[in-house]
C-alpha cells in the first residue's frame, strides 16, 4: 500500500510542470494573495482544533470532579 503512495507522488519534472501550470492559470500576481488564504485557513483550522481540544479536556476535568465522592 505505502510502495503504490509513493510510486503514485509526483516527481522532479511533474512538479516543475505543475509550478508552471499554476503560474500560468493565476499569474505571478494572484499567487501571494492564494498563499495569504491558504495560511490564514491553516491558522483558523489550528484555532478551531485548539479550542475543541480545550472544550474536551475541560469536559473531562468536570466530570471527573463529578464523580469524586465528596467525604
Amino acid at each position: 500500500m505505502l510502495s503504490q503512495l509513493i510510486l503514485s507522488m509526483p516527481g522532479g519534472t511533474e512538479w516543475i510542470i505543475i509550478v508552471i501550470a499554476v503560474l500560468i492559470l493565476f499569474g505571478g500576481r494572484k499567487i501571494p494573495e492564494f498563499m495569504r488564504g491558504i495560511g490564514r485557513g491553516i491558522r483558523e483550522f489550528n484555532d478551531a482544533k485548539s479550542n475543541v481540544k480545550k472544550e474536551i479536556e475541560e469536559g473531562i476535568q468536570e466530570k471527573d470532579k463529578a464523580q469524586q465522592p465528596t467525604s
